[in-house]
């Protein structure tokens, strides 16, 4: 009869703690993909990042081409006006080119007239008629001097005329030259706006494929940003979920425990009235001188613990480390620390289960208790709230510490054994490590009284 409840009560208990382990394994499985999405988002904002520079980039040679553009615009239309001016001043020139050419050639015309006149009218006898004419000498030289000088003014009106063509000829040709020269650099001018024009075109239809690509990649980023709150708010409840499952195996363990000792109370009532039941039946069949025995052998039953945990029962994934550890149902905070320290040394493996063959930290916790029948939960987090909850201070070996993502059990000397996958001894391992205050601490949680 004690029998059937303890099996009873310890199915009940185990039920409720196995569906720890499944929450646990689709917690670890959000969290590898929020970590796979967060590893996305963050491609992807610097993709955005980098596609931002380039357009920026892009905008920066846009304005400096703008600008030049702008400066060539202006400069053509300078040029368009000192072309303007130029044709103007060749109009000018030639005008003044006309009118120098019809003065020498009417003043050429006259002086051809004096001197035809002179060699028609007089030949080589005018100088005899004028000697002949003179009243004196000095007559003489003035007239002499005068047809000198009205020779000399010929002369050198002629020449002044020539030289007046001659220097508007050359203002005409200097002018036509300069406005060649102002064509030529308005035609490059012209030639580099339609460059830049062009240069314009491409620069910005490559900035609106920026800003396409960057509205694309903001939009997958948002998307990311969506999945992750999705999957925080999946984390949420799997963590709720846990504490509720937490509190439902401790009750349950809590009740396990209690039945059973009810049952054993109940059965050690039941074999104190056989026995005394056997015994009077004895006591008469000897006065009756009846040799029949009738003695009830009774069934030995397990010693029921008292300290309110599940007895252990056989774990199929460790029977070689029970051989090892030499398990029992009594314990004290000194024998579970003996016993987790004989694993230093042994692998770290995120989600293991195997003290010698790789295990993670609320794995190790786990293991270790289960070796003295105490079943507490699988993830660090969970295991913050098992047990009973003491200052640090407080603290002795064999309890649990428990920090941010990981949990070590207290040796009693400040330090703590635990399965860490960080340096420095070993480089991920089962190891011992002297400071138990290494890092803020979330809670102390005492598991064996």
């Amino acid at each position: 009869m004690k029998k059937r409840f303890l099996c009873l009560s310890l199915i009940f208990a185990l039920a409720a703690a196995q569906v720890m382990p499944v929450a646990a394994a689709r917690k670890d499985e959000v969290q590898a993909e929020k970590a796979n999405t967060q590893s996305k988002l963050s491609a992807t904002e610097s993709k955005e990042a980098e596609l931002e520079e380039k357009k920026n980039n892009l905008l920066g040679e846009i304005d400096s081409l703008d600008q030049n553009l702008v400066q060539v615009i202006a400069q053509i239309d300078i040029l368009k006006g000192e072309i303007s001016d130029k044709e103007g001043a060749i109009v000018e020139t030639k005008e003044d080119l006309a009118e120098a050419e019809a003065d020498r050639d009417e003043q050429y015309a006259a002086m051809k007239k004096r001197i035809q006149y002179l060699y028609e009218n007089g030949g080589s006898d005018a100088w005899a008629q004028m000697l002949l004419e003179v009243n004196s000498i000095t007559d003489l030289l003035s007239k002499a001097e005068y047809t000198e000088k009205m020779y000399q003014f010929d002369r050198d009106e002629l020449e002044k005329l020539r030289d007046t063509v001659q220097q508007v000829t050359d203002l005409g040709n200097q002018l036509e030259q300069e406005k060649a020269e102002l064509e030529e650099m308005k035609q490059a001018q012209e030639d580099q706006q339609v460059n830049l024009e062009a240069a314009l075109e491409e620069k910005k239809a490559v900035a609106s494929d920026y800003e396409t690509q960057i509205a694309n990649v903001q939009a997958q980023a948002d998307e990311y940003r969506s999945l992750i709150e999705q999957q925080n708010a999946e984390l949420q409840r799997i963590q709720e979920e846990e504490a509720r499952q937490a509190a439902e195996a401790k009750k349950a363990k809590e009740k396990a425990a209690k039945e059973a000792e009810a049952a054993a109370q109940r059965q050690e009532q039941q074999n104190v009235a056989n026995t005394q039941n056997t015994n009077t039946d004895n006591n008469n069949n000897n006065n009756n001188n009846n040799v029949t025995d009738n003695d009830v052998d009774d069934e030995d039953e397990p010693e029921v613990p008292s300290n309110n945990y599940v007895p252990e029962t056989p774990s199929y994934e460790e029977p070689e480390e029970e051989e090892q550890g030499g398990g029992g149902y009594s314990a004290t905070g000194e024998a579970v620390v003996a016993y987790a320290s004989q694993f230093i040394g042994n692998p770290y493996v995120y989600g293991g289960n195997s003290l010698t063959n790789g295990i993670d930290c609320s794995g190790f916790t786990q293991q270790v208790f289960a070796h003295f029948g105490y079943s507490i939960s699988r993830t660090s987090d969970s295991q913050a709230g098992d047990g009973r909850g003491i200052s640090y201070s407080q603290s002795r070996a064999g309890d649990i510490i428990v920090y941010s993502g990981h949990v070590a059990i207290l040796t009693g000397d400040g330090g703590i054994v635990h399965a860490s996958n960080s340096a420095p001894y070993p480089q991920g391992g089962i190891k011992y490590s002297s400071n138990a205050l290494y890092r803020p601490y979330i809670a102390v949680r005492r598991i064996v009284d």
